[in-house]
């Protein structure tokens, strides 16, 4: 895993277009922000917060349903933001738990913040793993469960749809503008980390690419929800309470 060329500010601006999940602001974190790194750490109140008003808006019916939207929104991110450049160039930024902070308050694009500076390095499938997987999404998992009980396997799938989510968005947008060899990175990197053992379970992403997930993000269990594109369900499982 070696450096890579620094990532400046147009180099973020131009992944920061593909789409909102993908936006990547630079400063100095202050109050409301906090260091992803305080809340794997067992800082858990703002991520607490996040889930109360992820319940409120969605009307969810159990704590848990929030619980798994709110970390699926917050995968979303975090695959996004360093898949982005790793296809446009060949380049990931320093992602640190404790550079970079969260607001979540806010919602994509303005809910991350990365400090200044850091060390940009090659985009390996390697150093995908080490940065945003263990990095971040295996510690953020297990603040999930500290605030909420949700299965491990149904955040694994988030984690596993959120990626898959990253790579359509990529090659959709490098299709429209005539860029096919960033959509190409981007199916080769998302298809190779997809082997992961934390992620090898979760579904499977084909050529397009395609993704369905072995697990239900439950977002159909909510009052307006219903079936994401990418869910292990034909058709919403019938509730208890529902008319026959």
């Amino acid at each position: 895993m070696g450096r890579a060329r620094a990532l400046n500010q147009q180099d973020l601006a131009q992944a920061s277009s593909i789409g909102g999940f993908f936006a990547l602001r630079t400063g100095r974190a202050e109050h409301p922000w906090v260091p992803l790194a305080t809340l794997y750490a067992g800082r858990t109140a703002p991520l607490t917060s996040r889930i109360d008003t992820v319940a409120a808006r969605l009307r969810a019916p159990e704590r848990r349903v929030a619980a798994s939207i709110a970390h699926l929104g917050l995968a979303a991110r975090l695959w996004s933001i360093a898949l982005g450049p790793a296809a446009l160039h060949g380049a990931v930024p320093d992602l640190a738990a404790d550079r970079l902070s969260w607001d979540g308050g806010r919602t994509s694009p303005d809910d991350l913040l990365l400090a200044p500076g850091g060390e940009a390095r090659e985009a390996t499938v390697e150093h995908l793993v080490k940065s945003v997987l263990e990095g971040h999404l295996v510690p953020l998992g297990e603040a999930v469960r500290r605030d909420t009980p949700v299965s491990s396997a149904l955040l694994r799938g988030n984690a596993g749809s959120a990626l898959a989510g990253a790579v359509r968005e990529l090659h959709g947008w490098a299709r429209r503008l005539g860029r096919p060899e960033v959509g190409e990175r981007a199916l080769a990197l998302g298809s190779a980390l997809f082997a992961h053992p934390c992620l090898a379970d979760t579904g499977t992403l084909s050529p397009g690419p395609a993704f369905r997930r072995r697990s239900c993000c439950l977002y159909y269990r909510c009052p307006a929800g219903g079936l994401c594109g990418d869910c292990v369900f034909e058709r919403p499982p019938r509730r208890a309470g529902d008319s026959i």
